[in-house]
């Protein structure tokens, strides 16, 4: 669109279905080049991306052309076909439903960048519960905990 610009960066956490850790360290790099391929053939910027074995972090500046909840059913739809079709898993690959979205400001992105490039450091101290239950409090967002993100019983 002629005459708009914008500056909307957002930060989107999500899960592997049941929070299983079945994200292996062989494909993880080729996972993330695929997820920055469908974030570009979506006319957005990928910033950073790194997670551990059952979860994925994601910064991307947001361009005005897609709404959040389309981009995202986006990249975890073809992900998750994509790595089926790899057959990196003997069963069925799934994302867990819902993601976390949060924006911040050109002034904090290094810190953001930062943080989610040292994701296996941060997983030794954190569970990711936690860790994505401090996001939810720190942006103030309003939850329920039977939609945190399940795990398998």
């Amino acid at each position: 669109m002629a005459n708009t610009y914008t500056q909307i960066h957002i930060h989107f956490v999500f899960a592997v279905k049941f929070r299983q850790a079945i994200i292996g360290n062989e494909w993880k790099e080729e996972l993330y080049k695929y997820i920055g391929g469908i974030i570009k053939n979506n006319n957005h910027k990928l910033l950073a991306i790194n997670g551990v074995s059952d979860h994925v972090h994601i910064l991307i500046g947001v361009r005005p052309v897609q709404s959040i909840s389309d981009l995202m059913k986006n990249i975890k739809q073809d992900s998750s076909k994509w790595i089926n079709a790899s057959k990196f898993l003997k069963n069925h690959f799934e994302w867990q439903e819902g993601y976390g979205a949060f924006s911040y400001s050109k002034s904090q992105l290094n810190a953001v960048v930062n943080y989610i490039q040292s994701q296996e450091l941060h997983h030794k101290k954190k569970t990711f519960r936690e860790e994505y239950v401090d996001f939810l409090e720190k942006f103030e967002v309003d939850y329920d905990e039977k939609f945190i993100f399940k795990e398998l019983i």
